[in-house]
Order: structure tokens, then C-alpha cells, then sequence
């Protein structure tokens, strides 16, 4: 038995290299997570010192991203700007809830969209893997996948949440709505490797709602501002602004 598994280590190789040299430890990401966040959000998660925050913040990328580390924090006041909007996009656009703090405090939609604007500045600056560790962690908690690499811009709302899917090279305007089990996804491929840079998931302009289960694909496909797509609509095509899809009068 032992000699198959150490065998096994010689031919799976290609498949499941061996680790090169210092890893990630992911609960050190996931305090990782909980520090910027508390940076973003003071008092809401604990009663911290900001220079206290500040100080594990840049220990913490230190040990793993030490030559950006300056320059990520930098951009934490900008990260802060655009999730405002985010909260403010759920404010209004959610008559269930009763407060801004409630939406900071308790929903998975902007917990996911937090976490992922910190890992998009770290993907620019061109972090390897820390990002996606971060927006995987993000899923695990919320059901909510969104790559680093996206391009998500400003009043993003995300409702409900679990099953959203967002893929690395989703281009997304100002002031969307998506709701639960909504895919911004690739066309089936083969040899992906090949297609690495390509366009290959949608853009979504500004003012486009998008419905519970609606499933929009390729790289080509543009939904057109102000559009809205039904539920459970199957979209492959570019979808004219001011389009409503799959709606009953």
C-alpha cells in the first residue's frame, strides 16, 4: 500500500505537482479577510484601534505580498468608496431592509462583494493566488462566486445571493441588480488552457437587472443597458438596451 501511494507521487506529478516552496496558510488569509474588513467597517466586527488593524494588515501581506503591501493599503480609503455604494445600492434597492448597518452587519450579498473588491485590487496588482483564496473563502460562507479578475463597478447589488457565479472576465456596470442563481459564465470549452486572456464571459451594462436563475454566456454576449432578463432565461446573444426577456405582462 505504501509503495503504490509513493509511487503514485512519481506519476501524478504533472497532475498534482509538488508545492513550490512557501504556501499560503489559509486561516492567516481568513484573518487576512477579517482585518481589511474591519479597516472598512470600524466598530461594526469589534472594537479595534485602527493603527491596531493597520499594523496586522500590513504583517499579514508582509509575510506573503511584501512588494505591494504599501501600495494595497493605499487603495483600502478607494476600496472604501465603492463599497459605500454598494451598501447604498442595497439600501435602495431592498425595501426589506431596515438599516445600512443591517446590510453591513448581516447580508452574505455584500459580504461577497467586499471580499471580492479586495482581492480585484490585489489581482491588479498582480498577487498570485492570495486573491483567489480570498474570493473562494467568500463562496464557501455566502454561495456566492466571484472571481478576482471580474470588473464590477460601482451601486452593485447583489440579492439573496447563494448560487451567483461570476466569472473571471465579466465586464459589469454602474448600478446592477442580480439575483440568487444568476451564472455570468463561459461557453463550455476544451483545452481552456488556450483561451487564458481571452474575453470569455459576458458584459453587463449599467441599469441591467437580471432575475433569480437567469444564465448569461460567452464573450461576446453584451446586455445592454437598462435591459432586464427574467428568471431562468438561457441568454448566448447580445441583448439590446431596454430589453425585458422572458416577462408576462
Amino acid at each position: 500500500m505504501k509503495d503504490s501511494l509513493l509511487k503514485s507521487y512519481s506519476e501524478l506529478k504533472g497532475s498534482i505537482p509538488f508545492p513550490p516552496g512557501f504556501q499560503l496558510n489559509k486561516n492567516e488569509v481568513t484573518e487576512l479577510i477579517d482585518t481589511l474588513r474591519n479597516l472598512l467597517f470600524p466598530g461594526y466586527f469589534g472594537n479595534h484601534s485602527i493603527e491596531d488593524l493597520l499594523g496586522k494588515a500590513q504583517n499579514l501581506l508582509n509575510k506573503y505580498v511584501a512588494t505591494v503591501a504599501e501600495e494595497f493599503i493605499e487603495k483600502l480609503p478607494r476600496i472604501r468608496a465603492s463599497i459605500a455604494t454598494d451598501v447604498e445600492a442595497a439600501y435602495d434597492g431592498d425595501p426589506a431592509s431596515v438599516s445600512r448597518e443591517e446590510i453591513i452587519i448581516s447580508y452574505p450579498g455584500l459580504y461577497a462583494i467586499t471580499v471580492y473588491r479586495l482581492a480585484h485590487e490585489l489581482h491588479l496588482l498582480k498577487v498570485p493566488m492570495l486573491p483567489r483564496i480570498m474570493t473562494e473563502h467568500a463562496h464557501s460562507i455566502t454561495g456566492i462566486d466571484i472571481h478576482p479578475g471580474a470588473k464590477i463597478g460601482n451601486y452593485f447589488f447583489i440579492d439573496h445571493g447563494t448560487g451567483i457565479v461570476i466569472g473571471e472576465t465579466t465586464i459589469i456596470g454602474e448600478h446592477v441588480k442580480i439575483y440568487q442563481g444568476v451564472t455570468l459564465g463561459a461557453l463550455s470549452t476544451r483545452g481552456g488552457q488556450s483561451l487564458r486572456g481571452q474575453k470569455r464571459h459576458p458584459t453587463v451594462e449599467d441599469n441591467v437587472t437580471i432575475y433569480s436563475g437567469a444564465s448569461v454566456f460567452g464573450g461576446n454576449t453584451v446586455i445592454g443597458k437598462g435591459a432586464v432578463l427574467g428568471s431562468s432565461v438561457f441568454i448566448t446573444q447580445s441583448v439590446a438596451a431596454g430589453t425585458k426577456t422572458n416577462f408576462v405582462n
